[in-house]
């Protein structure tokens, strides 16, 4: 499997709902120094000894009455980055592992999601294009 397409090549990010977002990221911030950019905290890295395929992860608070996760009840979220959305979700289906909601596809890559045994939801994404510029300043 290895050498086909349709993998999961890393964390794209981790999500959490916490019951003040603005109180979380202040903490965040001050003990840990994590930026914040409006959304989350995006760490940029290059993909593998590459240095022409930027990439990054995402740290994100949500509202703890996000409707983002369901149908999970967690309070997190896992989004696994991959090398090819498509392929992934063919052999899932295949496989029997049922996709929730349709593909989106956003100017900064494609969106699937699934469910995993233990009802934590499962965000896909394979990057399309360069990842966002990083926080500048106090955001």
């Amino acid at each position: 499997m290895e050498s086909q397409t349709g993998k999961v090549i890393g964390i794209g990010g981790v999500f959490v709902k916490c019951k003040d977002p603005d109180a979380t990221v202040a903490w965040y911030k001050k003990y840990l120094g994590i930026p914040f950019d409006g959304y989350g905290a995006s760490f940029p890295f290059r993909e593998g000894a590459s240095t022409d395929a930027p990439g990054y992860s995402v740290w994100g608070p949500f509202k703890a009455d996000t409707v983002y996760m369901k149908p999970s009840t967690k309070d997190f979220m896992i989004n696994f980055r991959v090398d090819d959305l498509d392929a992934i979700l063919t052999r899932l289906k295949a496989e029997g592992v049922q996709q929730v909601d349709e593909v989106v596809d956003e100017p900064y890559g494609r969106f699937a999601w699934i469910m995993d045994p233990d009802g934590i939801k499962i965000e896909l994404w394979q990057q399309i294009g360069p990842p966002p510029p990083p926080p500048s300043g106090d955001a």
